[in-house]
């Protein structure tokens, strides 16, 4: 049933000993508000129950990738009121849900699809040993995709809830609009402190520049939303300061310090336009807040973060030689403790208080002010600098900018982040001198924008990289010898990626088989042999590994790269006739290993996205250049162009047959992406993705032995090799490894009746499942890596130049092949990344300052 606003609602209950999750209670209250309606609170209580009763009632670890929709809701609710320990991560950021799955092995895992929540039960029963008090898991502010988690209770949760909605205020009428992510502390303390008092959500992930959210907010008369410092630079464009909003009662700031003058600012316009502006301070082990500042005060005292929080009280332990001391705090919602292992979960309460790390000084008035943090000073030439103040100094400037200390040189310099167009120089002098330390210490960087978490923060991990080229001019070359320090730069511009965090991985960043190879190959160079499944690895944990001693004369190189270069050499000096030594086949075999890794990771439509992109990286190109040869050559047909000559061509082989692999091999993958798009497949895949490849496997097979007849009139069938690559890729055992061997040497021979053919398939699926690397001359490292990666362009356009170089002979005809299709890949990698570099710049040009 959806509520209509003019239907009776139960009256307000007795909330004394209320929780978040006694749902029935508020009755038909509205609960939930979207733009395609509104649920009550008994109607949520309904779902949450269903979901709970669906969990189970032994006590498991469940994953949540949530998103502000009604099933993340639906499923935190679920797992909380169930008693199961809950492990909330974004689902936008694969990066932080793949790794968290690999360390902390969910019994369960939850996701949304279209409002409905999909279960994927890992275990039966329970893989870990839970303490009871737990019932949370959240990564610490600003560590997305960190290891380190915050072990909070049940309690922890209820008490700052309580705590929350008390010096809010919070009522049954009030409405609070979800502008924050609920797996951010702070967006899940809106979620709780109003499901406590059976107030409203409104419900959305539209951002604050988005005018559909002010619409909602109108039409569902919001009350409420939660904002980070980075909200009110973006409320500024926006023009949120003249907006009719006369249903809205307070604006809440936290996540990060806003500048007094804003403060002060912000409280002025909401006393003109008829609201409060509560300046709140907390953190994630605090499980969200610790104190606020009351809205009357706001003008006045912009600079301070208030008092405590209900509940809660702070001291301040005096630190030798500063005149502010180290904020602690106490109250019922300070943590159970960190986690950095699923040994972790076992354990119970190991802290009473919480150290902030932040400075501060209480004033006469009882007001407390944080002046900076333990962490933020740095030593330069044996003078002791507050990093905040070095920002203060900037912003006096009218600069934005950050500042953090430089890893490469540990505390001996600091790296500055120049958001905008600054004279760097002038602004070096002026900080050298007002500081005192030495011009060579202090490093400048100009960027388009400050590097930003998803919570608005400024991510200071990613402004001290720019010293190693995280952030790298589009101009700027790769050194000759390259290091850890270089990771980040090799993946934006291996990628063509603006920005990388440390907390990206290859399959985050969307990277498919054949920008695989390019940039694995800069990687082994950078560290040396790189770890199996180091795609799955952030550019963190990549770039803190340590680089080769000394430079070696053999590389290790992956199984799958070797083997790409190799067969396309051998495929051109086969159509030259030099030697025959057939290998098109075994690149099905690559093909369908590499899908598996890189393009069946994350949540349904980050999948589709990486599949529809890899595959327009293949059929663009092709048409492209088969269209030339079209114009300039009597050999091909229209349907040579669609990639349709496997279809509708001739029956007897013409050269009209030369791009047959490009055809099947985009045949497959639109068949693979298709099947993929099935709900109860897709979710097949995730519980059991080895049994899913083998069953595929053996439903292709069925073509392999002409069981079913395909319907194409020529090609072999294709799709069982590229089954038996992907089989290959999730045989995570050695028991899996030893079957799907077994399987290779069973059904690869008599399909060609070609012994040597059918050996090279084998002898691949073989290396691609039990050798994790293969040397390779060092000499030759660059050059396998570029035939590797060009391995579908130089197959594309041999066609074209080795008759041309025959008459020179065979091994010209060979050799002057490679080059030409290693130019085409570097053409078709240049184009998009101009493009992209294109449109970047125009959309600087045109954003509003």
């Amino acid at each position: 049933m959806i509520l209509g606003y003019g239907e009776p609602v139960t009256p307000p209950p007795d909330l004394s000993e209320a929780t978040f999750t006694d749902l029935a209670r508020h009755g038909n209250r509205p609960a939930v508000l979207t733009s395609d309606g509104t649920l009550s609170y008994r109607q949520l209580a309904g779902m949450v129950d269903e979901l709970a009763a669906r969990l189970g009632t032994e006590r498991r670890l469940v994953m949540l990738a949530a998103r502000n929709d009604l099933g993340s809701l639906v499923a935190y609710l679920a797992a909380i009121t169930a008693g199961h320990p809950l492990l909330l991560v974004p689902a936008d950021k694969p990066a932080a849900l793949e790794p968290m799955i690999t360390r902390y092995q969910p019994d369960v895992v939850l996701r949304t699809d279209d409002g409905a929540v999909e279960l994927d039960e890992r275990c039966p029963g329970t893989r870990h040993e839970l303490h009871p008090e737990l019932a949370l898991l959240l990564s610490t502010s600003g560590s997305t995709g960190s290891p380190k988690l915050v072990r909070l209770s049940r309690e922890n949760l209820l008490a700052n809830a309580r705590s929350i909605a008390t010096y809010l205020g919070i009522e049954s009428t009030d409405r609070a609009v979800t502008t924050l992510p609920m797996s951010y502390c702070y967006g899940l303390s809106v979620l709780n402190s109003h499901l406590l008092r059976g107030a409203g959500l409104v419900l959305t992930e539209l951002s604050v520049v988005d005018p559909c959210l002010w619409d909602l907010v109108r039409g569902h008369r919001a009350t409420s939303f939660a904002a980070v410092p980075y909200s009110f630079d973006l409320l500024e464009r926006v023009g949120f300061a003249d907006m009719d909003l006369p249903s809205l009662r307070y604006v809440t700031q936290a996540g990060g310090k806003l500048s007094p003058e804003k403060v002060r600012a912000w409280a002025r316009t909401g006393q003109r336009r008829g609201w409060d502006l509560f300046v709140m301070y907390g953190a994630t082990e605090a499980t969200a807040r610790m104190a606020y500042l009351p809205p009357d005060l706001a003008a006045e005292h912009p600079g301070a973060i208030g008092v405590p929080v209900p509940g809660g009280s702070f001291r301040i332990d005096p630190i030798e030689g500063l005149a502010a001391g180290e904020l602690v705090y106490t109250g019922p919602n300070v943590m159970l403790g960190y986690a950095g292992s699923p040994a972790d979960l076992a354990l119970g309460r190991e802290l009473h208080e919480l150290r902030t790390g932040d400075l501060a000084v209480e004033h006469a008035d009882g007001l407390y002010e944080v002046v900076g943090r333990r962490s933020r000073f740095v030593k330069i030439a044996g003078l002791r600098v507050d990093l905040g103040q070095v920002e203060r100094i900037l912003a006096e400037l009218g600069v934005t900018a950050a500042v953090a200390g430089s890893d490469v040189d540990a505390d001996e310099s600091m790296v500055v982040a120049l958001e905008g167009d600054h004279d760097p120089g002038m602004l070096l002098t002026v900080l050298a001198s007002d500081l005192g330390v030495p011009r060579g210490a202090v490093r400048m960087h100009p960027v388009e924008h400050l590097p930003r978490l998803a919570t608005g923060k400024i991510d200071y991990p990613a402004v001290r990289s720019l010293n190693t080229g995280r952030a790298p001019s589009p101009t700027r070359h790769a050194p000759l010898r390259e290091g850890p320090a270089d990771v980040p730069r090799i993946f934006a511009e291996s990628l063509d990626r603006p920005r990388v965090d440390p907390t990206d991985t290859f399959v985050s960043l969307d990277g498919d088989s054949l920008s695989y190879v390019a940039l694995s190959v800069r990687l082994e160079a950078a560290l040396g042999q790189l770890p199996p499944g180091w795609h799955l690895m952030t550019v963190g944990e990549l770039s803190g590994r340590r680089p080769p001693r000394r430079r070696r004369l053999v590389s290790l190189l992956e199984p799958s790269i070797v083997l790409r270069a190799v067969a396309i050499v051998c495929i051109v000096a086969a159509h030259v006739e030099l030697f025959t030594f057939h290998t098109a086949h075994l690149l099905f075999v690559v093909a369908g290993f590499n899908f598996a890794r890189f393009q069946l990771t994350g949540t349904r439509p980050v999948r589709l996205r990486r599949q529809v992109r890899s595959l327009a990286r293949i059929v663009v190109p092709s048409v492209a250049f088969i269209f030339l040869a079209y114009v300039l050559t009597d050999d091909y047909s229209v349907a040579n162009i669609f990639l349709l000559n496997a279809m509708v061509g001739p029956q007897e082989v013409t050269t009209q047959w030369h791009f047959w692999f490009v055809e099947m091999l985009v045949y497959v993958l639109i068949a693979v992406t298709a099947l993929m798009l099935v709900p109860w497949l897709d979710r097949l895949e995730r519980r059991t993705p080895f049994l899913f490849a083998l069953g595929l496997l053996a439903l292709t097979l069925l073509s392999r032995y002409d069981i079913v007849d395909t319907g194409l009139p020529k090609p072999l069938p294709v799709f069982w090799l590229f089954a038996l690559g992907w089989a290959v890729a999730r045989a995570d055992t050695v028991q899996r490894r030893v079957l799907i061997s077994v399987l290779a040497v069973l059904v690869v021979p008599g399909f060609f009746d070609h012994p040597l053919r059918e050996a090279t398939i084998v002898a691949g699926v073989l290396l691609l499942t039990w050798v994790p690397a293969l040397p390779v001359p060092a000499i030759l490292r660059r050059v396998t890596g570029w035939l590797a990666a060009a391995s579908l362009y130089i197959y594309l356009t041999h066609w074209l130049v080795y008759p041309v170089l025959l008459p020179l002979g065979q091994v010209t005809a060979v050799t002057g092949s490679l080059p030409v299709g290693v130019a085409y890949w570097a053409l078709c990698q240049w184009i998009p990344t101009a493009l992209a570099r294109h449109r970047r710049k125009r959309a600087a040009v045109t954003v509003p300052a």
